[in-house]
């Protein structure tokens, strides 16, 4: 089976491609990445002080707070909106004594709203699956609490890493600079094939939640490196929001990411679905 799925796909790739693109509008992929990008927002300042919260008690806070912006860089288009991000959660560590247990559940429970809109529109795409196999409640409350907890781990061996090449001169610069961003990129291909492989109820083929991670890290460093220079070369959101662009430039971008995450997912999925004739959640049939 899998040799005549990547035979269908290297004999008429372009047709491929059309019935991913035709898959992904029809199940409304812009739409989801939209709310996808909503609920990151707004979860990731939630999501990072609670982490930084429970790793300060294990690292010092300014290695954490370097660490964090160093990975941001590599998902957040310009220098201003890490530095937003990074001041605000600075400003929360500076309180976190003081928000108590209330707080801390509330933490919980809006640093998870990314982890849940993603999952709800993985099993949009993913239909197929849904169909046959449902997910336990009980296990799509785990998973986003999952995510946080390997982000901190992540983000502590970052830290740690950090810490030790400063610590060392002939690392310094250069080396240090490429070291770190050869690690981020490792985290993100980690991170976004882990999702290609939890996400999605029923359980998918490593290689091919892989082969998404890989062509999803790749789509976003060339997005990314095309929003950088469009915002600052041609972009007129400072003129027209004001102190509102931070936020907007943030939203955007975290658009662009979704939208790429969900079209590796329709990759996966599409390609699943050659010769099963099964229909996509729009009754679209397969070959």
């Amino acid at each position: 089976m899998a040799s005549s799925r990547a035979r269908f796909v290297m004999n008429d790739p372009l047709k491929f491609i059309r019935r991913v693109i035709n898959g992904f509008r029809a199940n409304q992929g812009f739409l989801l990445s939209g709310a996808i990008a909503y609920y990151t927002l707004l979860s990731i300042i939630p999501m990072m002080a609670l982490i930084l919260a429970v790793l300060s008690q294990f690292a010092a806070p300014e290695e954490l707070l370097e660490a964090l912006r160093e990975y941001l860089d590599l998902v957040i288009v310009t220098p201003g909106q890490t530095d937003a991000v990074i001041n605000q959660v600075h400003v929360f560590l500076q309180k976190s004594k003081v928000i108590g247990i209330l707080g801390f559940v509330l933490l919980l429970f809006f640093s998870s709203f990314a982890f849940t809109a993603l999952e709800n529109a993985m099993s949009v795409i993913f239909f197929h699956r849904v169909s046959i196999k449902r997910r336990h409640f009980l296990v799509s409350a785990i998973i986003p609490y999952i995510y946080i907890l390997l982000l901190a781990i992540g983000l502590f061996v970052v830290s740690i890493v950090s810490g030790y090449l400063r610590s060392h001169e002939w690392s310094q610069g250069v080396t240090e600079t490429i070291f770190i961003y050869l690690l981020g990129i490792s985290g993100e291909v980690v991170l976004l094939t882990s999702l290609y492989l939890v996400m999605p109820v029923g359980r998918l083929s490593l290689q091919h939640a892989l082969i998404g991670g890989v062509t999803a890290a790749i789509l976003w460093e060339i997005t990314r490196h095309i929003l950088v220079w469009y915002f600052s070369t041609l972009s007129l959101v400072n003129v027209i929001y004001g102190a509102f662009s931070t936020a907007i430039v943030i939203l955007i971008s975290l658009e662009a990411a979704a939208i790429i995450l969900l079209l590796g997912a329709q990759v996966i999925a599409e390609y699943e679905r050659i010769g099963t004739g099964q229909k996509n959640i729009h009754g679209l049939q397969t070959e």
